[in-house]
């Protein structure tokens, strides 16, 4: 892989004053494939039993004959084609074939059930889905529930017209007889790209819509919080779901325009299995979420383990990463970690580098390039330093989506007065830098004092019989909302009275009494978002306030 060859959207990060570069004609399937070097490698999917690698020319062809299926089958520009499928080759051509014809992805987690992608493919209103044959088995039942959706196209095994469906079609079979389409739709930065759905922690999921400039707000944070990619060699992985705006646009689509491969990996997560993939294929920049790294932690990956790693920078974004956790990465992969923060709706807009400035434990970063941030109180004004606010985007940035799909309420009640608003809570210091807080709706008001869960958690788990957190408040007539905890342990610890008295007092001493929780329950697991975002909703609602 070469780095010679720049585009000016890849961004100037070094500029004094930083200008964004947002060409008037842009398309990813484009920057993806075309622009790329044809022979250089492109996709490494390991399955665990094989390996299979596809150049930047061979993804081009591949998409250029999806897009020809689909214009064969009558769509038009901005037609949805619903994606559900693991990481691989065919997730990605789906993708690219549909930018490349102007037609609007939307990636479906492989974690859904049948509601969930019902509710998805009806909103929408898709009219293609391609699915994999294990997910189609799950949702099948759901599909007459999704009137516009005229073509199923199974990955995996042959169901062409299964039950006399003619709706249903083999994925292999048809995009290899199509031939390669030379057309290529007019797309513009702003031109709708793809749809993807909020976690809906509350309420229905909405669809965020974004343009094909989503890629090119992706850029400075990339960059940044990879060591300044691409450098020679570099080989990204995630484990991320490919249906998530983590696993597309803050590893996949953006390491591809920088030229860099990517690794495939569409098995579950296993910590040594991750293990082995980083070191066989000598991944140098790892996006991995915490609770995958909750998981590595707490299996026994050490220092020793992942010695034959070459790692150079690890990511990270979902949820707060904490001072434990870093300190582990650090330690485990002699490597930063650099924690990042964005939504669905605004992407990749805070973050840290470390390899070229320190910040304090648990610091979340501070804006990157081209993003202007503000923390702002329910009137709209700034907070002072140490107080927490609102993390609020100005407007007019080419990360923030257009707008949500058919909901334009909700759009006015995210966007408005010049600001992108997301709910979320942060502390500031003098000099610029951000402490995550937690969610506005998830503080903690107990006898006068306001609680974010983040800090309580990340207390907790630096205790050794801790392996996951989660930290809500409940009604208590004496303090308004006491803490409560909820628990997974490491293997081999026990729930037992004493361990609780010893969790109550490690918060005592580390942090305040105020912040201890006053009670505690343990789990075998968490509830947890596809995203692996703690549904704190869930834990309320099975919560009681017994001491």
């Amino acid at each position: 892989m070469s780095v010679s060859t720049t585009h000016p959207w890849w961004q100037d990060l070094d500029a004094a004053d930083f200008r964004w570069s947002i060409p008037g004609s842009f398309n990813i399937a484009e920057s993806c494939t075309d622009l790329q070097p044809s022979e250089d490698p492109a996709l490494i999917v390991d399955t665990g039993t094989s390996v299979a690698t596809y150049s930047f020319g061979q993804l081009g062809a591949l998409s250029r004959k999806f897009m020809g299926l689909l214009q064969h089958w009558g769509l038009s520009q901005g037609d949805r084609v619903a994606i559900m499928v693991p990481q691989g080759v065919e997730v990605l051509t789906a993708h690219l074939g549909s930018f490349r014809g102007g037609y609007v992805t939307v990636p479906l987690s492989v974690k859904f059930g049948a509601a969930a992608v019902a509710y998805r493919l009806q909103h929408s209103g898709a009219k293609v889905l391609v699915i994999d044959a294990e997910c189609y088995d799950r949702v099948k039942d759901a599909l007459p529930d999704a009137p516009e959706l005229a073509h199923v196209v199974v990955v995996g095994r042959d169901l062409e017209g299964e039950g006399g469906d003619t709706r249903i079609h083999n994925y292999a079979a048809e995009v290899e007889s199509q031939a390669e389409s030379s057309d290529f739709a007019a797309t513009g930065p702003e031109s709708p790209a793809i749809i993807i759905y909020t976690s809906g922690t509350t309420g229905n999921p909405k669809g965020a819509l974004h343009g094909h400039r989503i890629l090119l707000a992706h850029m400075p944070g990339v960059r940044t919080a990879f060591g300044n990619a691409p450098q020679p060699h570099d080989v990204f992985w995630t484990p991320a779901d490919w249906a998530w705006i983590g696993g597309l646009f803050d590893v996949l689509f953006t390491a591809l325009s920088l030229g860099c491969p990517v690794i495939a990996t569409p098995d579950k997560f296993v910590p040594q299995r991750a293990l082995k993939v980083m070191e066989r294929h000598r991944v140098t920049c790892a996006f991995i979420p915490p609770t995958a790294l909750k998981q590595m932690r707490s299996s026994g990956v050490d220092a020793d383990s992942a010695a034959g790693t070459t790692i150079r920078t690890l990511a990270t974004g979902g949820e707060a990463l904490g001072e434990v956790l870093e300190q582990w990465v650090q330690e485990t992969f002699r490597a930063p970690i650099n924690e990042f923060y964005g939504q669905t709706e605004m992407n990749l807009t805070v973050g840290t580098s470390r390899a070229h400035r320190e910040t304090g434990p648990g610091c979340m970063g501070r804006a990157f390039p081209g993003f202007d941030l503000a923390l702002l109180d329910p009137q709209g004004n700034r907070v002072p330093d140490g107080e927490p606010g609102e993390i609020c985007i100005r407007s007019g940035n080419p990360g923030q989506m257009l707008g949500y799909w058919n909901d334009p309420d909700k759009t006015a009640e995210k966007i408005h007065a010049g600001w992108i608003h997301t709910g979320d809570l942060a502390k500031a210091d003098g000099n610029g830098d951000l402490w995550y807080e937690g969610r506005a709706d998830d503080v903690i008001s107990t006898a006068g004092y306001r609680v974010g869960p983040s800090e309580i958690e990340d207390c907790l788990m630096s205790h050794p019989a801790v392996s996951m957190a989660a930290v809500i408040g409940i009604p208590d007539e004496l303090r308004g909302e006491s803490v409560k905890a909820f628990i997974v342990l490491t293997e081999g610890c026990v729930p037992s009275e004493e361990l609780s008295a010893q969790l109550k007092n490690h918060v005592k001493l580390k942090l305040a009494f105020y912040q201890y929780p006053r009670s505690i329950s343990y789990l075998d697991e968490l509830p947890m978002t596809a995203t692996g975002k703690i549904m704190r909703r869930e834990l309320r609602d099975q919560a009681t306030p017994n001491p």
